[in-house]
């Protein structure tokens, strides 16, 4: 998996460049994603990556971070 891609996908669908820098950047405590981005970013992971996220697997605590992210779909792929 493209590491660059995911976090590429991760600051569009945020609309902010910095989590391109900021990796562990908490992406709901800075606003940065709520419920709709949410959505908004399984779709695309499974549009440009082709990895399935099931709502009922995301846990916020577990995706709140870009390298979380980046772990989480690791583990889906």
């Amino acid at each position: 998996m493209d590491k660059e891609k995911v976090i590429q996908i991760i600051a569009d669908v945020c609309e902010d460049d910095v989590v391109l820098e900021e990796r562990d950047l908490d992406l709901f405590q800075e606003g940065l994603l709520d419920s709709f981005g949410t959505i908004n970013l399984l779709v695309a992971f499974e549009d440009e990556l082709g990895i399935n996220v099931p709502i009922t697997v995301f846990n916020r605590e577990e995706w709140n971070t870009p390298n979380n992210i980046v772990m989480q779909l690791e583990e889906l792929a």
